[in-house]
């Protein structure tokens, strides 16, 4: 009987009624245990597709056409197209991806998941955290609840929608595995605070939503460890809340600038005993670029910077860090080592120009 179900669709109601006590009887059958299991699974299954049908509308297919170079032109391949996904954030059209899904775009399209399809305009993109918002010519559109990273904790499900390989609104769920970590841009900048997951990713969703239980958007899935299995990682939504601010407001995101090159160094622990300091290595500048912020405020190759403003500095990636928080049109004071002499120097940081 526990079949009738599946092999005669018209059977009568009876029958249905028959199967499901059959199926509930087998449960049962197996013990405590197993009813304890079937319903936990049962509640996560009920908690994704929760999270599912409330973010799904807004998951969006996004894809670019650019111009092939002139090698691939003379073969025959007049353009290069790439895809990915996105996440509508707003009713009137605006759109969030990832900056390296639309890096280059001459054409963009975003496909909704009711089939209609829109060219789209790139409103603005941020390299630097890997983030763009693109905005279709529609209003009243299914936008997406923003949720708040920061309250995330490790083992927490979380739900991945996009179109992996071109499979349209594809559904992984997962847990977050680690929280704070950092990865580089394609530009070689960090992006801090990533969200580690093992909820499957691969090539087609970048730029789509990791979601809670709530559905509520959490993050923007972005890389993967190539050779890896559950390594994958989402750029968190407090982050793009930001750099989506900027992008409205301003077009661009505004980040302090110095202009220098450091390395990491260690420094000598006799200069460590002599100034009690709570690090053991210093960002040393090797490069200052001239007519610069550091420039005017007389920072010199071979100065080993230990802290900026209130921070303590061990690596060029520390410094990077206060750069990427600190307003700009602020003064920024350096505490660095000269020739052993510890000395503070006060910079006025400049906003950080296009390539750099």
């Amino acid at each position: 009987m526990g079949s009738v179900e599946l092999i005669n669709r018209n059977g009568s109601d009876i029958e249905r009624a028959d199967a499901g006590r059959d199926r509930a009887g087998a449960v049962a059958d197996r013990g405590p245990d197993a009813a304890v299991e079937a319903e936990a699974l049962d509640a996560y299954s009920r908690a994704v597709i929760r999270a599912v049908e409330r973010v799904a509308p807004a998951v969006v297919s996004v894809s670019m056409a650019r111009q092939a170079p002139e090698r691939f032109r003379r073969r025959g391949l007049p353009e290069l197209r790439g895809a990915g996904s996105g996440v509508i954030v707003a009713p009137d059209g605006y759109v969030l991806t990832n900056s390296h899904v639309v890096d280059g775009a001459d054409h963009i399209e975003v496909r909704l998941q009711d089939n209609r399809h829109f060219a789209a305009r790139r409103v603005g993109f941020d390299p630097h955290s890997d983030l763009a918002v693109l905005q279709v010519p529609e209003a009243g559109l299914p936008a997406a609840a923003l949720g708040d990273s920061a309250a995330l904790r490790v083992g927490q499900l979380v739900v991945a929608v996009g179109n992996p390989l071109g499979f349209q609104a594809t559904v992984s769920a997962g847990v977050v595995s680690a929280l704070g970590r950092t990865l580089r841009a394609q530009t070689g900048r960090l992006i801090e605070n990533m969200i580690q997951t093992d909820a499957a990713l691969n090539p087609g969703n970048s730029g789509g939503p990791l979601v809670d239980f709530r559905g509520e958007v959490i993050g923007i899935n972005t890389a993967i460890i190539a050779g890896a299995q559950g390594i994958c990682f989402a750029i968190p939504v407090n982050t793009a809340k930001w750099v989506v601010t900027e992008l409205l407001r301003e077009g661009r995101v505004r980040r302090a600038y110095l202009g220098v090159g450091a390395r990491s160094v260690d420094l000598e622990r006799r200069v460590v005993l002599q100034y009690q300091l709570p690090v053991t290595s210093a960002a040393q500048i090797t490069e200052v670029q001239p007519e610069t912020a550091a420039a005017r405020a007389d920072i010199r190759a071979g100065d080993l910077i230990i802290r900026a403003g209130e921070v303590w500095v061990s690596s060029p990636d520390d410094l990077q860090r206060v750069l990427g928080r600190h307003p700009l049109d602020t003064p920024l004071a350096l505490e660095v080592l000269r020739n052993g002499e510890r000395r503070i120097i006060e910079t006025l940081p400049t906003e950080l120009p296009d390539g750099a």
